[in-house]
């Protein structure tokens, strides 16, 4: 990842950068994500990730409930030295009437890269747990081995429901019952 010029307009080193500093940052086609006043900046997501997280929408969107509304890449700002941007998010309907989220989304999902694999299994989950998100799911779109975990919101913590691998079924109940097989998620790849 290249490196980020900072400007005279970003906040200086004396304290936390907030959200309304993340709504400075260039539209350059990175991520820009807030953790506690530290900005992550992601590269852009590659066209298998893309793919993938394509097949995951339409598959949820035909199993949706209709007062729920399947949203991919929408800022979740938590706090004002907080906001992520899952890859996918699950919400009531009634909840999209901002330009972000402001209140827990039912389900976020992300679509793993090589550059956001341990950030998203250990800094995101433990963010979306202190959020109180309900599910969260990490989709590994690997061709040979494609697989989902699942995680689950009990008693504040994330607690793992499924890893499921290849043509396993995954079978949801939260935010909504959907069933799915990894392999699905990544049969119009190049192989």
């Amino acid at each position: 990842m290249g490196a980020v010029t900072v400007t005279s307009d970003w906040p200086s080193a004396d304290g936390p950068m907030t959200v309304a500093d993340l709504e400075r940052t260039p539209d350059d086609g990175r991520r820009y994500e807030l953790v506690d006043g530290v900005l992550i900046v992601s590269p852009a997501p590659l066209i298998p990730h893309q793919v993938v997280l394509l097949e995951l929408s339409v598959l949820l969107d035909a199993s949706l409930p209709d007062d729920l509304a399947v949203v991919p890449g929408v800022g979740v700002r938590m706090s004002d030295i907080t906001e992520l941007v899952p890859d996918l998010v699950v919400v009531h309907r009634r909840d999209l009437a901002g330009p972000k989220l402001t209140l827990p989304p039912l389900l976020a999902v992300e679509v793993r890269s090589r550059s956001t694999a341990l950030f998203d299994m250990n800094t995101k989950k433990a963010v979306y747990e202190r959020y109180g998100i309900g599910s969260y799911w990490i989709v590994v779109p690997d061709r040979e081995r494609p697989a989902l975990l699942a995680f689950e919101l009990r008693d504040g913590k994330y607690e793992q429901i499924a890893h499921v691998v290849g043509e396993e079924e995954f079978l949801a109940q939260q935010p909504f019952g959907v069933s799915f097989v990894p392999d699905r998620l990544v049969a119009r790849l190049p192989r």
